[in-house]
Order: structure tokens, then sequence, then C-alpha cells
């Protein structure tokens, strides 16, 4: 491969970069126009099944393609992907800002990082040792400031653990799915979680609240976009991001969610202090610190 053609690659990689930040940035406030109408347990089950719903057909066209002995680690990769995490965010944001919830979510590079140096035999060095720290230390402060004024500790905890999970989920799929078509993988595994999903959501009051609440049709408008975007779409060209480059550039990702979820929140009225810009600058900071 001659050095124009890495260069393309290498600005096709950005490119996908942005775009998928600009998708996911969008997602917090998706999930805070859901919750307009809907319980977090059931914009969260909302969320996958319709994703599962709009991948039967690739799972019906791509059967005999898909490597089935690997069952349970789609499964695996859906779990900690699209199966619990869109539950903490839901639960979430029923007490927090979707701008704090897109900036703590800036902390998946971090522990996609720290696992793979504990899990996945990453190298460790002194920049990646000052990047964690960095870091952790302005999602602490962030944190323990938002508990003082709003009491909401709990809720901006659940971001970070969903951030643990994208972290064991990105390493899982270069470390199992390397050469996988990443069709497959999204496919697969939010295949395997839909079908639980739309049981959750039928045995909910879910057709009451369409019938009885005036803002229902914006809400379930709000959470199609939020999985067909930011699930479906998103979650295929990121699987193949991820082979393309890795788990850590991949999750490189999170340096615009913040600010797209912050632009989004202010455009919405949300509370934005002077001390959350300065914490997202030490969480991405120490970002930016790992990566090197």
């Amino acid at each position: 491969m001659n050095k124009n053609n890495e260069q393309s690659l290498e600005w096709l990689n950005w490119l996908t970069l942005i775009f998928l930040a600009v998708v996911w940035g969008t997602s917090f406030i998706l999930i805070k126009k859901s919750l307009v109408a809907f319980s977090d347990y059931q914009v969260a089950s909302l969320r996958i099944a319709i994703s599962g719903l709009a991948f039967i057909p690739v799972i019906v066209w791509q059967f005999h393609k898909i490597n089935w002995k690997k069952w349970d680690r789609f499964l695996l990769i859906g779990v900690t992907g699209s199966g619990i995490p869109p539950f903490l965010f839901s639960a979430a944001q029923t007490e927090i800002s979707s701008s704090l919830a897109g900036i703590l979510n800036g902390l998946t590079t971090i522990f996609t990082l720290i696992v793979a140096l504990l899990f996945f035999k990453m190298k460790w060095d002194k920049k990646k040792a000052i990047g964690v720290f960095i870091g952790l230390i302005g999602a602490s402060i962030i944190i323990l400031y938002n508990n003082q004024v709003e009491g909401q500790f709990f809720y901006a905890m659940l971001i970070v653990i969903a951030a643990i999970l994208y972290g064991f989920n990105g390493n899982f799929i270069k470390w199992f799915f390397n050469e996988e078509n990443p069709l497959h993988i999204s496919a697969v595994s939010l295949g395997l979680m839909g079908p639980v999903a739309l049981v959750m959501v039928l045995t909910s009051d879910f057709t009451k609240v369409m019938r009885t609440h005036p803002d229902a049709m914006m809400s379930l408008g709000a959470v199609t976009l939020l999985a067909l975007m930011s699930t479906v779409i998103a979650s295929v060209i990121f699987f193949r991001l991820i082979q393309k480059t890795n788990a850590v550039f991949s999750s490189g990702v999170t340096y615009l969610i913040p600010f797209v979820a912050v632009i989004w929140g202010v455009l919405d009225g949300e509370q934005f202090y002077a001390i959350y810009f300065a914490c997202l600058v030490l969480i991405l900071g120490g970002v930016y610190l790992t990566r090197k």
C-alpha cells in the first residue's frame, strides 16, 4: 500500500470517528426525550428490542455465513455493549442531565485501556499511567461536585459502570472477532438481546402509555431514532473501525461525544457548571495521554 492510500485510509478512519461522535453524542438527548413518556426500563427495552428487530432480516439473509460456533462470544458482546449499558444510561438520566451523562461517558477510553492492560496483554508505560490518573481525578471531581449540588452520586456511578462495560466490550471485539464481518457481530449480538427486550416491553404498561400519554409518539420517535442510528447503524460502523484500527483508537470517539452531548444539553436548557468544563478537560487530557 502506497503512502497516499495509507493517508486516505487514515482520513477515512478519522471521519468515521467524527460521524460516530455526532451520532452517539446525540444519543443522550434522545434518551432524555424518550424518558418524557416512558420509564427508564421501557426506554432501554425499546431501544434493544427495536435494534434486535431491525437486524432480523440480516440474520436470515446471512444465516449460513455466520459463525454460530461463537454464539457465546456473540452473547458476551451483546450483554456488555447493548444489553446492560442501555438500562444504566436510562436509569441514570432519570436524575442527571444529558450533558453530565455525555461527559462521564468520556471515561470509556480510559476504562478500555485499563481493561486492555489488565486482561489483554497491552504494555504499560508511564504516560498511560498518568493519563489514567488524570482522567479518573477529573471524573471523581465532577461526580463528587454533582453529588454535593444535586445529591446524585448513585446515578452518576451508573454511567461509570456503563463505561467499564464498554471498555470490556471494545477489547472483546478486538480479541474475539478481529476477522469477523462487523455486520454479523452487530446483527447476532443484538439479535440475541432483542427477543428478551421485546418481552420486557410487552409485559410492561407500554400500550397504556401509548394510549394515554400526550407525548408518547414523540418519545417513541426519539427511542426509535436512538435504536436505529445510535445502536444499529453506529454499532456496525464502530465494530468495523475497531477491526481496522484498535479498541483504544476506536474508543477515542469519546473525545467528541461529550462536546456534542453538552451542546444538545445547553440548547435544551440544561444547567452547565463551569467546573463541568474543567473536569471535562481533565478527562479528555487523561484520554489524550493514554493514547500516546
